[in-house]
């Protein structure tokens, strides 16, 4: 089962790639743009048929590992 996480700061954490990304992109007349916020995406592919199972393994990756916690938020995403 495919499961996907994404990963982003949270909103109070300064995302100095995000206020580059959304410079660059003003640079190349995209100026209706309010903000970017970058992030990581990890998509997973888990031996478990349970779906709430899988999740609850996603979750736990993401807690240990996938995500600093103190600064990151994640989401995990339904199965494609």
């Amino acid at each position: 089962m495919k499961i996907s996480v994404i990963v982003t700061l949270k909103k109070n954490v300064l995302d100095p790639q995000g206020t580059t990304i959304k410079k660059a992109l003003e640079g190349m007349s995209f100026n209706n743009i309010n903000e970017v916020r970058q992030g990581k995406y990890f998509e997973i592919d888990i031996d478990e048929k349970n779906q709430r199972k899988a999740e609850e393994k996603a979750n736990e990756m993401c807690k240990k590992l996938l995500a600093n916690l103190v600064i990151e938020d994640f989401k995990i995403i339904k199965s494609l």
